[in-house]
């Protein structure tokens, strides 16, 4: 089993990137195999809208011009799916919702199964509020793709601002642990 984890902040050791490894971490105890991808700051690209992945139906995205698709192959590959972001404005960011958009857009147009049954969960890093947002967009991309979304004892959040501050955050560490112990619960219930 495998456990691929998308760090959608710039920062590639900031507080999103510190709390998937922590999650990453208890996967690991678990013998699952985990890989955190840099998707913040990478170049990546909107939905154009073109419908050609309705065209094509080869489980990639027409554009070329980015590093979509590698990420996207990556999603495919894996058993769960972490998905990372820093809150922008009460939003993931950019970087995530292309993932989120692209990425949906391919599986539906591919019959929707491309992401069916897969585990998934949202991890969020906040400086103060707005968080439940950037959760709940990571979570409808879940939920549509009929994946099977993994929670914890609270939202999966940490109140952090600058880098590192996640490590004082008791609550989230403990949040993030338990969801990764649940994550691997459910993904040996269901892809064993």
């Amino acid at each position: 089993m495998k456990v691929v984890a998308f760090n959608g902040s710039p920062r590639s050791n900031g507080n999103t990137a510190q709390s998937l490894q922590l999650v990453l971490a208890e996967l690991n105890k678990e013998g699952i195999e985990t890989e955190l991808v840099q998707l913040g700051g990478k170049k990546v690209f909107g939905c154009l809208a073109c419908g050609k992945c309705w065209e094509t139906q080869n489980n990639r995205c027409i554009r070329q011009d980015d590093e979509m698709n590698t990420f996207i192959e990556k999603i495919i590959e894996a058993d769960g799916i972490l998905i990372g972001s820093p809150t922008y404005f009460s939003n993931v960011s950019t970087e995530v919702k292309a993932l989120i958009d692209r990425c949906g857009f391919v599986a539906k147009a591919n019959g929707g199964g491309m992401l069916r049954g897969k585990v998934g969960s949202a991890v969020i890093a906040v400086r103060r509020a707005g968080s439940t947002f950037a959760y709940s967009a990571i979570n409808f991309f879940f939920g549509i793709a009929e994946m099977n979304i993994v929670s914890s004892s609270y939202w999966n959040m940490t109140l952090a601002l600058e880098p590192g501050d996640v490590q004082k955050d008791e609550e989230g560490i403990q949040t993030f642990q338990t969801l990764g112990q649940n994550m691997a619960k459910l993904l040996k219930q269901t892809r064993a």
